[in-house]
């Protein structure tokens, strides 16, 4: 091969950068403008199948409501070109019942992985597992619906899952920032995370500004991950669905090594839609083992030459794929998803500000979507009204079990700053599970209160 061929693979793209130069050219998902409507002017609706519908057509598909749509439209039309991430409230019957402090969990599905990463002797089959792992979660992004935005303050606990223990908190509302941290006897996942959006009419940029630290207790090496942008299409009129164009790069702090992984963008008519690949590189860029996949399906993996080509005689093994899913389920949950939502991982002696204690998403997850909004409602006033008092008071909000740190973390998409895990968590846990007094109580009757000041009526 040439140097360009070269120069494309230690891009990212290996011997598959023909496919994503053919699928560039070739044009990206059926994309149709509505502008026959009084009032839609612009209105982009983008069928990834392709279909031979009119885009008026294809625009009253999906799950809104008509006068929902509508009302939105009109109200969201000011905003485009602007970051919405905390400045509008949507209606519950576009939500999941799960909030994104919960979702976060969700990366835990195929935790051993991990545990293989941590046990592999070989550095660059390590990277082979922990980047799958990190993909692994991608599989959710078909799942369109709205998580809940936390409440300050809102916890979510995890255990009884390959002996790991997750926690994860709500550390800031304005911006909107989550932190978790999770630990078993082979690794110690640490993310701060950071959404900033741009809202472009119907659909939605959404970049990741995040810091994400993965250890592998072993051999404690550190693996940094920068994962690509996701663009939510057809928001408001249309059938809702989501891509994720671009790179996904894990590098090992420790070594040098790293993996690319490159998420092709959607085509015409589906083409190259969930499909990933790329490799992995030696700290001096040379390409070792090459992958390939679905992120929504599996991933395998090659051993490559220096060009990138498979070894001759080398075999392409598969190393993840998705579990199996309970087939029309409502919310396109996994069984694993599920388990998130119930009591089963849940902790003796849950912390009140655990998300499954919501009223809003109990009520969502049960189908009445009345006392679900009325619940939503009143949690977020009681939030407004927690701030008024934080002001008043002159107080400075402080997060539980993360410290806001003086690290300034450096993205694609801006500076973060870093809360870091301040291990009181632990020492809590500790503390309920070894005593001997802990009342047997249902905890599904706990209240939510991921409140910091009382009885604010009484105030």
């Amino acid at each position: 091969m040439g140097s360009n061929d070269k120069d494309q693979k230690q891009g990212g793209g290996g011997f598959f950068a023909s496919i994503a130069t053919s699928l560039s050219n070739f044009g990206s998902a059926m994309s149709k403008s509505v502008n026959g409507l009084i009032g839609y002017e612009g209105l982009e609706v983008i069928n990834p199948e392709g279909g031979t519908e009119d885009a008026e057509t294809e625009a009253q598909k999906g799950r809104w409501r008509q006068e929902d749509r509508d009302t939105y439209w009109k109200m969201m039309h000011k905003y485009i070109g602007s970051d919405v991430t905390s400045m509008v409230t949507l209606p519950v019957l576009i939500f999941e019942p799960m909030t994104m402090v919960q979702k976060m969990a969700e990366l835990m599905e195929y935790s051993y992985l991990l545990d293989l990463a941590d046990e592999c002797e070989d550095p660059h089959m390590r990277l082979v597992y922990a980047a799958s792992w990190f993909i692994s979660v991608y599989y959710a992004l078909q799942r369109t619906w709205k998580p809940f935005n936390p409440i300050l303050g809102e916890t979510y606990e995890m255990v009884n899952h390959g002996g790991i223990t997750f926690i994860s908190e709500q550390v800031s509302h304005h911006p909107p920032m989550g932190a978790a941290h999770a630990e078993n006897d082979h690794f110690v996942y640490d993310i701060t995370s950071k959404l900033k959006t741009k809202f472009l009419g119907n659909s939605l940029d959404i970049y990741p500004v995040g810091r994400t630290r993965l250890t592998l207790k072993k051999d404690g090496v550190v693996l940094d991950l920068v994962p690509p942008p996701s663009k939510v299409n057809n928001l408001i009129f249309g059938r809702t669905w989501v891509d994720s164009p671009g790179e996904m790069i894990l590098t090992n702090l420790t070594t040098g090594d790293k993996v690319v992984l490159y998420f092709q963008p959607c085509g015409w008519f589906g083409a190259g839609r969930y499909e990933v690949d790329g490799y992995v590189y030696n700290s001096a860029e040379e390409p070792k083992i090459l992958m390939t996949g679905k992120w929504n399906e599996s991933l395998s993996y090659q051993l490559c030459d220096l060009e990138g080509e498979p070894l001759s005689g080398a075999e392409l093994k598969e190393v993840w794929r998705v579990a199996d899913f309970p087939k029309n389920d409502k919310f396109q949950y996994t069984y694993f998803a599920h388990k998130i939502n119930s009591f089963d991982t849940a902790p003796k002696k849950l912390l009140a500000s655990d998300s499954r204690l919501r009223p809003d998403r109990y009520a969502l997850e049960k189908g009445d979507l009345s006392k679900a909004s009325s619940e939503k409602s009143s949690l977020e006033e009681r939030q407004r009204a927690e701030k008024r008092m934080r002001e008043a008071k002159g107080h400075q909000y402080t997060p539980k079990w993360f410290d806001l740190s003086s690290e300034i973390a450096p993205t694609p998409w801006g500076d973060l700053e870093v809360y870091k895990y301040n291990g009181k968590y632990a020492e809590h846990r500790a503390a309920v599970d070894n005593s001997d007094s802990i009342e047997e109580v249902d905890i599904r009757s706990t209240e939510f209160n991921p409140w910091h000041y009382g009885n604010l009526a009484a105030e």
